[in-house]
């Protein structure tokens, strides 16, 4: 049986992808693809693979949680499951926390080796998919005030520009924790209303369509953030004026952005040092040795957000 990580990220469309897997239940147990969400994550049998702060960072519970994935993967394959994805982003860490040390997931390595033991080294494929930075750190930032973040200042916006770690430092660091397994990685920017594509791309696969253009989970615009703010007593009036996406970074900010993404694009279309490769819309089959169309020319008058941007 074939393990398979979905690693997210957050706000790539991930909440999407793991409720077309279970509207999808039937027709993939028919294909051997079982789909281990966030409801089966955490439920307990990962109990102490990371663990809590303040706590001593001992292996006995990752072994512990070894012995109970166990007998969930020896169910899992009597079932008659050939492919098992587990699916959850908060494998490489939650956004709150790269909100609060201003840094894409300083601690993924480390996570997803964690897990990587807990699933006894039994891995095959690890899937993550990445976003523009000033747009990832965008939704991030609009869904965390939504839910009760104080409304970032300029200087922080000057701190997640100048964190300079960039999502080829994230995939760097899960292929140190998961040596010689395939690493794909998936643009949101192509595969944002595709959850097929996602599911096609971690089993190689043809994907059922059923409820793939489904998208949940999408950061609050600006009415709402200001209906939050509002009901909390908190100045609504430091928002921008207008309708539509918040957009909280100047010109110079985004196109430091989009620079870095393109950097990161390029190292994986040219062969990410042999760490990962790079799907493109049609899935695993044509995954990238090439740049994407349109990618090439690195620099900031090649803006992916605007251009790709679902």
């Amino acid at each position: 049986m074939e393990i398979i990580l979905h690693l997210g990220a957050h706000r790539t469309a991930t909440t999407s992808f793991q409720h077309y897997a279970r509207a999808n239940a039937g027709g993939r147990a028919a294909q051997g693809i079982d789909v281990w969400g966030p409801e089966i994550t955490r439920d307990g049998r990962f109990a102490g693979v990371i663990p809590q702060a303040g706590a001593p960072a001992t292996m006995a519970p990752v072994r512990r949680a070894r012995g109970r994935v166990a007998l969930q993967l020896d169910h899992a394959r009597a079932a008659g499951t050939t492919r098992l994805v587990v699916s959850d982003e908060n494998m490489i860490g939650a956004a709150r926390h790269c909100l609060r040390a201003a840094r894409l997931y300083p601690d993924a390595g480390e996570r997803v080796a964690r897990f990587a033991r807990a699933l006894d080294g039994r891995i095959t494929r690890a899937v993550l998919s990445i976003r523009e930075p000033g747009a990832w750190w965008s939704s991030a930032l609009a869904y965390a005030v939504a839910r009760g973040h104080r409304l970032p200042s300029p200087g922080d916006h000057d701190r997640l520009v100048s964190g300079r770690r960039s999502w080829r430092e994230v995939i760097t660091d899960i292929a140190a924790a998961l040596p010689g397994i395939d690493l794909v990685v998936v643009m949101h920017e192509h595969c944002a209303g595709r959850a097929d594509l996602r599911l096609q791309a971690m089993t190689g696969m043809a994907a059922p369509r059923h409820a793939a253009r489904i998208w949940l989970g999408r950061a609050p615009d600006l009415a709402a953030l200001r209906r939050a703010l509002a009901q909390r007593g908190a100045d609504a009036g430091r928002l921008p004026e207008g309708e539509g996406r918040w957009q909280p970074f100047d010109a110079e900010q985004r196109a430091a952005f989009s620079e870095s993404y393109a950097d990161d694009l390029f190292w994986l279309a040219a062969g990410a040092d042999g760490l990962a490769r790079l799907a493109e819309e049609t899935g695993p089959e044509q995954a990238g040795r090439h740049p994407p169309s349109a990618q090439r020319t690195r620099g900031q008058d090649h803006d992916i957000e605007a251009r790709h941007l679902a």
